[in-house]
């Protein structure tokens, strides 16, 4: 037992080594109003409410179409024609390393923006900087970046695609710091916890329980899991009523059914570490907290 804690404690030292310069992020919940639920009657607790619920919610309300996005993939990961995406998938597409061990990605925030919104969305990348060696750097000059805007709903592309590459972060909807961080994740190359192909041994989705239309939001990928344990309790993982036509659980442990899934503002060590591996950040942490 005693060697398990060591272990633990050290896995936290390591993995926190890594931040030099970010500090801890802070959240801004509750700033805005908060709409309905629209895919269920049923209403659930705010405080309880996960970063993908708030996407979910927000997207459901999504009624703009983007013409540079063909369809979106598990209601929020954007696809264009091509065989990229796909790929994406299956490689994470990552971002490039510099010569000094950090991943810097170039970030243009839209002037529609207030600066509260900004302060929420900095949240979210400060979030996603604190131990690992990713780092987001207000573009210049840079050719490939983010490029921020208010549009319609919170999404997505998945993985580096070069050049200008959208993320939306529709105010006030998309404006939680957990949002902003999801979405960021998935620039990075992650996908939905859940979506992992060895998902089946860790959750039971109830299908009957999916508001119809949504059953493809439940599919599982080809995915570079990078010898990690799944993780009920990613930023990237949908919550346990996520597109829910009655209010019934979609998706259910089967380890703990009492298991709390999901994330509301912060990442988990897992996510962290996955970070880590998939950008050779120098972090090594192989003990699941």
């Amino acid at each position: 037992m005693m060697d398990v804690t060591v272990a633990s404690l050290l896995c936290v030292t390591v993995l926190y080594s890594c931040s030099t310069s970010a500090t801890p992020a802070q959240h801004y919940s509750g700033i805005y109003k908060r709409l309905p639920r629209g895919y269920s009657d049923d209403r659930i607790i705010r405080s309880e409410m996960t970063a993908t619920d708030q996407i979910i919610e927000a997207n459901e309300l999504r009624t703009a179409e983007v013409p540079e996005v063909t369809s979106f993939r598990d209601g929020d990961i954007a696809v264009t024609t091509g065989g990229r995406s796909k790929v994406c998938f299956a490689r994470s597409c990552p971002w490039s390393k510099s010569v000094d061990g950090y991943v810097y990605i170039a970030y243009r925030l839209s002037p529609d923006y207030s600066s509260l919104d900004q302060r929420i969305i900095k949240a979210g990348m400060d979030e996603v900087e604190t131990g690992t060696c990713v780092r987001f750097v207000p573009r210049t000059h840079q050719r490939d970046y983010l490029d921020i805007q208010p549009l319609s709903g919170c999404w997505s592309y998945l993985g580096h695609r070069g050049g200008r590459q959208t993320l939306s972060l529709q105010s006030p909807d998309c404006m939680w710091s957990g949002v902003a961080s999801h979405e960021l994740m998935h620039a990075l190359g992650f996908v939905h916890e859940q979506s992992r192909v060895d998902r089946d041994k860790y959750v039971t989705i109830k299908w009957d329980n999916i508001l119809k239309g949504h059953l493809k939001s439940f599919e599982i990928f080809k995915t570079n899991n990078l010898d990690t344990p799944y993780d009920y309790g990613s930023i990237m993982h949908f919550g346990m009523n996520a597109y829910s036509e009655d209010g019934d659980p979609t998706i259910v442990p089967k380890r703990n059914k009492t298991i709390k899934m999901g994330q509301r503002t912060i990442l988990s060590a897992l996510d962290r570490m996955k970070i880590n591996k998939l950008y050779n950040c120098g972090c090594s942490c192989t003990t699941a907290l």
